[in-house]
């Protein structure tokens, strides 16, 4: 291998490391800063049900025994699946 070469070779390598080193650190403050928390107080003040749905998220495996965590996902599903109001016939302009 002649000098041009190696140099072309050593360019090469140095951004392709360039490049890895910035995607992995790109991708680590995505983690951190892309979602804002939430504090379970101020989610409580808007909707005492997520408030509980938070505290049996929480307990974890012990949630699925726990009957206020049983309660609270049944009334979440009825929420979530409810079948939509039904729509109110309004004349259309002519």
């Amino acid at each position: 291998m002649d000098g041009k070469m190696l140099a072309r070779l050593g360019a090469v390598g140095f951004v392709g490391i360039v490049i890895a080193a910035t995607a992995i650190e790109l991708s680590g403050q995505e983690d951190g800063s892309a979602t804002p928390s939430i504090g379970a107080s101020e989610a409580v003040g808007a909707d005492p049900l997520r408030g509980d749905l938070i505290r049996c998220q929480e307990l974890g495996e012990a949630g699925i025994r726990d009957p206020k965590c049983l309660r609270a996902w049944a009334e979440n599903r009825h929420r979530f699946l409810a079948p939509a109001p039904p729509a109110i016939d309004r004349p259309e302009a002519r």
